[in-house]
């Protein structure tokens, strides 16, 4: 990109604290011109289906950090980890976090990461990412092991793939990008088709 194309692109915000995607939007040439996270509520509506809720979050931290952001692009991504209609955020704690791996251990899971961006004119585009990974059995001492590396902490469904739960996986489809917090095909073609210059 030349110095004046590079002067006339529109500001980019990244709404989300998370250092993963903040290293992936890096990976492909994107430096977002600030990064804001987004404060709003993520407790699950009644009955709301882990798809729906990674969407719905997605837009409302988009939504919530462009209001402070005008003219702007804003990137927001949710990430959540399902078994079946079980949804698994962070952890509270420790406990929590054995009781996560302990359910996942030796069964397929999901993974769902939605992505929203808004344009400066307000228009809002979103897409949602969902990869299946099989995980291996887990000994107690692996189990352990994992606890005490601390991991866990921190990251939706107490794992992140980049990370130890890498020797777990026994099979992936889907998205690598998006299981470690924001599938880069799907945010390519969202910015593209919202105009934003990606190349």
């Amino acid at each position: 990109m030349s110095r004046d194309n590079a002067a006339a692109r529109p500001l980019l915000v990244l709404a989300s604290a998370s250092p993963r995607r903040l290293d992936l939007l890096r990976q492909v040439g994107i430096e977002p011109d600030r990064v804001l996270a987004a404060d709003i509520d993520e407790t699950p509506r009644l009955r709301e289906t882990p798809r729906l809720l990674a969407l719905r979050l997605a837009r409302e931290k988009a939504i919530a950090v462009a209001a402070g952001s005008p003219g702007t692009f804003v990137i927001g991504a949710d990430t959540i980890v399902t078994l079946g209609r079980r949804i698994f955020g962070k952890p509270k704690d420790e406990a929590d976090a054995r009781r996560t791996l302990t359910l996942l251990s030796g069964r397929a899971h999901r993974v769902l990461t939605a992505v929203a961006i808004q344009a400066p004119d307000g228009r809002v585009s979103m897409r949602l990412s969902e990869t299946r990974l099989h995980w291996k059995r887990l000994t107690p001492l692996e189990l352990s092991a994992f606890i005490e590396s601390g991991e866990w902490r921190d990251v939706a469904g107490a794992y992140r793939i980049q990370g130890k739960a890498a020797a777990f996986t026994i099979e992936m489809q889907g998205s690598y990008s998006g299981v470690v917090g924001l599938p880069l095909y799907e945010t390519l073609a969202l910015l593209q088709g919202l105009g934003y210059p990606v190349s």
